[in-house]
């Protein structure tokens, strides 16, 4: 049994083409992710522990962080193996590759989605502020169970068909990056129809507001549609920099259905992935005020908490 164990093994390795500059990556993507998964868990307790934050508008944020939670501990996983795999300079495809490529996508779309769930919210909240349901905590829960099913059902096809194969030279595990049903239903589904809806949301709520300046509306609905568009800017300016920073992948992607990309693209093309995701976990907290309200009134609590046990001591010294 030992031996049949050890030629298998054998026959599943192979030698690495190692390159000086794999190990230094293999880090940087540990560390990147690993800051994301301990801003995410962070986040995700204060929103939890803290009454305040019990909002529709926090539920939908706290979707998105736990997405992103998800997506950085898969890339996390996935950098480990790359880092194991790069240290003893060998090719090896261990039993949870193929499953850490599903989870990869499933995780992304729930993100990207997560975030066209904030921007309906946001729509429905200026264009039709009197339909309740659609606002209410009930309503968006739904949406989130119905964004999660999906994108965790969507990628079963390719795992159980063998679409998410190893890529050797890149230690990672996801479907063929060339011109092919799998790739490209991946990136629509995935990426293009998530950001091309926020987008258009968000021209119909700036059409929105242009009308309701012609008209005779009144001048409070008008502040509050435009502090609404100012806060779907800033779901905007979180898909700017995942679209920006995606670039080189999708460069890759695009190259494929014509030619061979270089040969080890996808270590080059994640690593801009891995950042997105740490540059708009921390911007997104930036931009969401009860989150950053209830952090403020836990400083605040503990520097008082030591302010009076300084005062306390004080004063014992004194007398």
């Amino acid at each position: 049994m030992n031996s049949i164990g050890v030629i298998k093994s054998v026959a599943n390795s192979s030698t690495l083409n190692f390159q000086s500059w794999f190990i230094p990556l293999d880090i940087f993507t540990i560390i990147c992710n690993m800051l994301t998964v301990g801003f995410a868990i962070f986040f995700l307790l204060i929103i939890l522990i803290d009454k305040t934050c019990h909002t529709v508008l926090m539920m939908l944020t706290a979707n998105s962080y736990l997405s992103q939670l998800i997506f950085a501990s898969d890339l996390v996983g996935g950098a480990v193996f790359s880092l194991h795999n790069d240290l003893k300079q060998i090719q090896y495809q261990d039993s949870l590759c193929s499953f850490r490529g599903y989870f990869g996508y499933s995780a992304y779309g729930v993100m990207n989605y997560s975030f066209l769930l904030q921007a309906f919210y946001r729509y429905v909240i200026v264009v039709y502020p009197r339909h309740l349901f659609l606002q209410s905590s009930r309503f968006q829960f739904l949406l989130i169970c119905i964004t999660w099913i999906i994108a965790f059902m969507y990628p079963i096809r390719f795992l159980f068909t063998g679409q998410i194969i190893y890529n050797a030279d890149n230690q990672i595990c996801q479907v063929r990056v060339q011109l092919s049903f799998p790739m490209i239903f991946m990136t629509l589904f995935i990426y293009i129809i998530p950001v091309s809806l926020i987008m258009l949301i968000y021209f119909k709520v700036i059409q929105y507001i242009k009308e309701m300046r012609k008209r005779v509306t009144p001048a409070i609905a008008v502040i509050r549609a435009q502090r609404e568009l100012k806060m779907f800017q800033r779901i905007i300016i979180l898909i700017t920099i995942l679209v920006v920073l995606g670039v080189p992948y999708a460069i890759f992607i695009f190259m494929s259905f014509f030619t061979d990309p270089p040969k080890y693209h996808l270590r080059i093309a994640c690593s801009a992935i891995y950042i997105s995701l740490l540059c708009v976990i921390i911007t997104s907290y930036e931009f969401t005020e009860p989150l950053k309200a209830s952090i403020q009134k836990i400083r605040n609590g503990r520097l008082n908490r030591t302010t009076a046990i300084v005062t306390y001591v004080n004063v014992n010294q004194r007398n």
